[in-house]
């Protein structure tokens, strides 16, 4: 099976838009999943979650998602100082205020797992485990400088034995390592990218007979359209130049 795993859109409507048409143009995809974080950010939360429902992409809930459709009182987002604090929560007040009714339905929906059976569940084979951060909690900062330890620990959570693959997002930092016959991997994000790269990006997925391999795709989009969406909205411009920059731009909530 290939699956292509979407992650941290962030409500970015142009560059998911970018990712589907990159989709329609690869054959042989088996499924397409997203790894949750739907909404925040930027000014399309609404027409994210209607596209992927109308679509048919199934996905699990990210903090973002939960903490809208449930009303929390901030975003479980991780801030490095009081300004990225403050534009994390201008994000979040936001959000909240301008999904729908129908939106924040479909994000209380959400599942916080997907397992997946490559193979079949007619036979035993290995499981593909999709999260959003990790299989304990949709907050958790799984970074690529996290232990094999770590790793094993978390897989034990899950329920994963070698074979397995567990796929999460959450960081926006793609990356991917094998333990034990585990394979982790992190789908980056769609949306709101931090490695510096401004090229929307998603996760190729191959799982089969004894053999996992992946792909980070990474895809230019009309980055400028969605600046302009988020200057033309109440949301702080310090988010529009934080896209243009993939990251790079400092003071922004992680």
């Amino acid at each position: 099976m290939r699956y292509a795993l979407l992650s941290d859109i962030h409500a970015n409507l142009p560059a998911l838009e970018a990712v589907l048409e990159d989709l329609r143009g690869r054959a042989g995809i088996d499924a397409i999943c997203h790894l949750g974080d739907l909404v925040g950010y930027a000014p399309w939360p609404n027409e994210v979650v209607a596209l992927l429902a109308r679509l048919g992409i199934p996905g699990v809930a990210g903090n973002y998602d939960s903490t809208v459709a449930t009303g929390y009182e901030h975003c479980g987002c991780r801030y490095e100082d009081p300004a990225q604090e403050a534009l994390a929560h201008e994000s979040y007040a936001w959000t909240r205020g301008h999904v729908s009714p129908e939106t924040r339905r479909a994000l209380a929906a959400l599942p916080f797992r997907l397992d997946l059976r490559p193979l079949g569940g007619h036979r035993a084979g290995p499981r593909l485990v999709l999260v959003h951060a990790a299989p304990t909690l949709n907050t958790l900062y799984w970074t690529a400088d996290r232990s094999d330890e770590f790793c094993l620990t978390m897989a034990r959570h899950a329920g994963l034995a070698a074979g397995d693959v567990i796929a999460f997002g959450h960081t926006h930092l793609p990356w991917h390592r094998e333990v034990g016959g585990i394979h982790f991997v992190n789908a980056g994000s769609v949306g709101r990218p931090k490695d510096g790269d401004w090229r929307a990006g998603y996760l190729l997925l191959e799982v089969g007979d004894g053999r996992v391999r992946m792909e980070v795709v990474r895809v230019p989009y009309d980055v400028e359209r969605a600046v302009r969406g988020i200057r033309e909205s109440a949301l702080p411009d310090a988010l529009a130049e934080y896209l243009r920059a993939g990251g790079a731009a400092q003071g922004t909530p992680r």
